[in-house]
Formats: structure tokens, sequence, C-alpha cells
């Protein structure tokens, strides 16, 4: 049978942890057996997941017989790994062993090197620090998973839910996999990737900046057909000024910005009304329905009609 060890770190998310054991503890093959042996290993017995605490029946050596190691993610990416930790988990890569990691938890794997050279993702609020601090790492922060063949790791939350259904399916076939997605009553595929649920802020800009009074009108008038030039008309500057004064303070070019807040005002609209999709490209500006879907999908990863389906 195929034994899954799920790898408690100190300060492990609660959410993360229950993915794993309740997708592939609940798995059952068309004969009616169980797919996996599922086992929960950590360094010290005694756990701090937050608002509980945990004993775990495995300590490190269960990680040394698993066919496959999942390591959810803390509540402290930044947490250093420990030497004990490291050595278990590159040991079992060199054994061959697959490892797969969920939402915060690809920084542990990060920490042994292990994704050095390889495509990885994380939740995307933490995606510029993973590669920040780990820049041999190409981190794509706009998928649900990525499977790089023997080191897998997974976006946020639910996405963790994605890649154990992924792997599930590479083990057992479409037909198992399809089951245990039942069992966890979600889709066993989904449309697009986490892009299309980040929050695209604006950097923050002080207040009484002379940009303030230039990003609130910006904001009041998404829906006109706004040139480079009439944004620097407005401020007062030229447009090589503008745009020096955007970088500066919000990290993007006038356009870039006036971009994201139509479609954030998009996303909102079709989120709270009725409104079509051609009506509401109108709204926030876009001077034909297919230039509203091209840059709706550029930003969200999927199309207008996709993102009402999952948010309204």
């Amino acid at each position: 049978m195929h034994t899954v060890a799920v790898l408690a770190l100190d300060q492990v998310i609660p959410f993360d942890l229950s993915t794993p054991i309740e997708v592939f503890a609940r798995t059952r093959l068309p004969d009616g057996r169980p797919g996996y042996q599922v086992r929960v290993c950590a360094e010290q017995p005694d756990i701090d997941a937050g608002t509980f605490r945990l004993r775990a029946p495995w300590g490190l050596d269960g990680l040394q017989d698993a066919d496959t190691i999942i390591v959810p993610g803390t509540a402290d990416p930044t947490a250093p790994l420990s030497p004990a930790v490291r050595d278990a988990l590159r040991t079992a890569a060199e054994d061959g062993t697959r490892i797969a990691s969920i939402c915060s938890g690809a920084f542990p794997l990060a920490a042994t090197g292990l994704l050095d050279g390889l495509r990885a993702t994380t939740h995307w609020i933490a995606a510029g620090l993973l590669a920040a601090a780990h820049p041999a790492i190409e981190v794509d922060p706009d998928v649900l998973y990525v499977d790089n063949g023997q080191i897998l790791t997974s976006a946020g939350a639910a996405a963790g839910l994605d890649l154990c259904l992924h792997m599930i399916r590479g083990d057992y076939g479409s037909a198992v996999a399809a089951d245990a997605a039942r069992l966890s009553v979600v889709p066993l595929e989904r449309e697009g990737g986490q892009a299309q649920f980040i929050v695209h802020d604006h950097i923050p800009t002080p207040r009484g900046s002379a940009l303030e009074p230039l990003l609130t009108w910006l904001q009041d008038n998404l829906s006109r057909d706004l040139t480079l030039a009439d944004i620097a008309a407005q401020a007062g500057f030229s447009t090589r000024t503008l745009i020096r004064h955007f970088r500066e303070q919000t990290g993007v070019t006038p356009l870039q910005w006036l971009h994201r807040a139509r479609i954030r005002q998009a996303q909102h609209l079709l989120e709270t009304t009725r409104h079509s999709v051609e009506r509401i490209g109108a709204q926030v500006g876009f001077g034909s329905p297919t230039a509203f879907r091209d840059r709706f999908r550029r930003t969200t990863g999927v199309s207008p009609h996709t993102y009402r389906r999952s948010f309204s």
C-alpha cells in the first residue's frame, strides 16, 4: 500500500495538515481497499498548531519508508528549519520519495535546497517573499500547483486539495481520483489558477502626497477613455515626470495602475450585479468587449464569465 507521511512542523496550519490526511485516508480503490496508509510525523511528539496542540504518533523515522511526504504550511514561513528535518527530507529525496508542499510549506521545502532550479508556487500573498528569500527558485504565483515529477508544490488553502487529487489521479487513475473528489465535494479539476483569487492592491500612497488627489480622480473616472497625456494634464506634470512619480510611489506606471483599478472594479460588478459582461467592460472604461475580456484574462487568469460563476 502507498504510504503518505504528513510532516507536522511547529506552528503547522491545521487546514493544511488536515487536507492530505482526510483526502488520502478516504481514498478507496475500485475493489474497496484503501489506496493509502497515512501517518503524521514530527520531530518532537508535541506540536504547536496555533489554536490547539497535537501529538504526532510518528517521529522523523516515519519518513524513511514513506512513498510520499507532504509538508503542510506553517504560520511563520521564515522560521528556521531544524537540521534534523532538513536532513530527513533530503535523504528521502535522494531515496526517490515524492515530496509535496502545501501553501507556505514551500518555505521549509525550499530551505532544504530541493526546490533550487525548479518552478514552484506557494500562497499568493507569500510568493514575493519566497522569491526574494530563494532566488534560485522560479516562483510562479499564478497557478494552483506545480508538478516537477518528484517534487511538487501547491498554492494556499484549497489548492492543497487540488494537489492531493492530482497525485491520486497519477497514482490510481481518474476514476479513483474522481471518487475522492466526490467525497470531498469538490471538482476534480478547477478552471484557472490562483490569479483569480489574488487581490491586486496598489502600493499605499502616503497621505498628502502629490499623487493622492490624482489617484482619487482616476478612481472616479475609470469609465473615461483616458490617455497618459490626459492623466499628466490632470496632475499638472509632464508625462515623463508623471511616470517617474508613479513608479516611485506606487511601483507601477500610470496606465498599469489604471488597468488594475478597472479590473478590480469589474470584479466587484461581476460579483454584485447581473449586468452583462459587455456592459461591465464599458462601465470600467474598455473600448470593446474583446479588449475587456483579454485584459481580464491576463490579469486574473480566467474569463469574466468563469470569474462570475466562481464568485457571484
